[in-house]
């Protein structure tokens, strides 16, 4: 990866052997790496146990998880912040693991709608949920920093599963609970 991101400074116009570049290619492989850490990652070693029996079967919601993808478009960075809820059914998952889930999916080259999605229904398939709700809200530096540059554009995803679907008093209960 570091003789690919060297050809691109190159390409750039830049010289590879300027003082200031000389170690980029090989921080920006680095830095590649942990910003796609996630294909590293798989739901089981995520979880790695973290699942508690309960009698709760209310409402659980873990508002406000940051998130730092990437677009797979422009690879371009995305930021913004996640809200999951689920209603357990005889299980909860434990609470950073949620904030894991996420990472998990942000840290792939990925587009917001399909993230979204893929949040839920890991969330679902852990915990056997009676139904699962995600929200997204993400700033997208491909459309702020190039194309047609809106610079407090922001784009809002959900994804809704079981009674979050099913039952509009679930789904209104959460959606007014992360406002």
């Amino acid at each position: 990866m570091e003789k690919e991101f060297a050809s691109i400074i190159e390409s750039l116009g830049e010289d590879i052997t300027r003082e200031g570049l000389v170690d980029t290619p090989k921080r920006a492989a680095k830095a590649m790496r942990f910003l796609t850490r996630g294909y590293q990652q798989n739901l089981d070693d995520v979880i790695n146990g973290a699942l508690f029996p309960t009698e709760n079967s209310e409402m659980v919601i873990v508002q406000d998880i940051e998130l730092y993808s990437m677009c797979e478009h422009h690879m371009l960075p995305f930021i913004g912040k996640c809200h999951v809820a689920y209603i357990p059914n005889g299980k909860v998952i434990g609470l950073s693991k949620v904030a894991r889930i996420v990472d998990m999916f942000a840290r792939r080259l990925q587009i917001q709608e399909n993230m979204t999605k893929q949040i839920a229904d890991a969330i679902m398939e852990a915990t056997g949920a009676e139904g699962v709700g995600v929200v997204i809200e993400a700033k997208h530096m491909c459309m702020m920093m190039r194309g047609v540059e809106k610079q407090n554009s922001s784009m809002k995803t959900s994804m809704m599963l079981g009674l979050f679907r099913s039952n509009q008093a679930t789904r209104s209960e959460f959606l007014s609970l992360i406002r």
